[in-house]
């Protein structure tokens, strides 16, 4: 969450928990990295939890460093290409395994990108507005490229994907980025986090549904 303490923990916490209940769903391998989304969305709000507090204060300066780049690491390098290889991993149709491949492959330079500015330049993190403004020293020219690329790798899997509900998760997506960008240009790598929350309750069904299909199926054969 981006506006306290204490939402970005609460959060964190039922993420987890929503993320520990989508495990438990899982009946088949290529679900697991699938299922881990929501427990690393529950690490990111409670690092951000941990930065709320420590940006409020003068101490804990290297407590506030290790939560930023928690933070950040998760938002911009780890989102850039886990997204895309947890539908892979799902995906049986050899042409849509062709396109999310060849999406993998621009979400993985896209993380070097980002991991490139996170490693050689500065990074810092600030309280404003009643939110977290984080910054990096990459490129004011590239950054409606890398965003569009971001928006790509992150979301377009999901359509791309033949598994049942996917497209309502890329839906549910595509509108919280766009609510973030409209309403809160400034703090979208935090902000847009806490819409994309929504996608842990998403992937939870998903699994419980796909479950209760393969029953179905098994049971028919049987």
């Amino acid at each position: 969450m981006c506006f306290s303490a204490g939402a970005s923990f609460a959060s964190g916490v039922v993420i987890s928990a929503i993320g520990i209940a989508a495990i438990k769903e899982v009946h088949k391998p290529s679900q697991r990295v699938f299922a881990l989304i929501p427990i690393i969305f529950g690490i990111q709000q409670l690092s951000e939890g941990c930065l709320w507090l420590t940006l409020s204060s003068t101490d804990y300066i290297i407590l506030r460093k290790i939560s930023t780049y928690v933070f950040l690491i998760t938002a911009q390098v780890l989102w850039s290409w886990i997204i895309t290889l947890s539908v892979l991993l799902m995906e049986e149709e050899p042409r849509h395994r062709k396109l999310l491949k060849g999406i993998l492959v621009i979400g993985i330079a896209l993380s070097i990108y980002y991991s490139f500015y996170l490693i050689f330049h500065r990074v810092s993190s600030q309280i404003l507005d009643c939110h977290i403004l984080y910054t990096t020293e990459s490129p004011e020219s590239l950054s409606l490229v890398t965003f569009i690329l971001y928006l790509s790798v992150t979301v377009a899997p999901f359509f791309v994907s033949s598994q049942k509900r996917m497209y309502l998760l890329g839906t549910i997506m595509a509108l919280s980025c766009l609510a973030a960008v409209v309403f809160y240009k400034l703090y979208l790598t935090s902000v847009w986090c806490f819409f994309a929350a929504i996608m842990s309750i998403c992937i939870y069904f998903i699994l419980r549904e796909s479950k209760k299909d393969e029953a179905v199926i098994n049971k028919a054969e049987g």
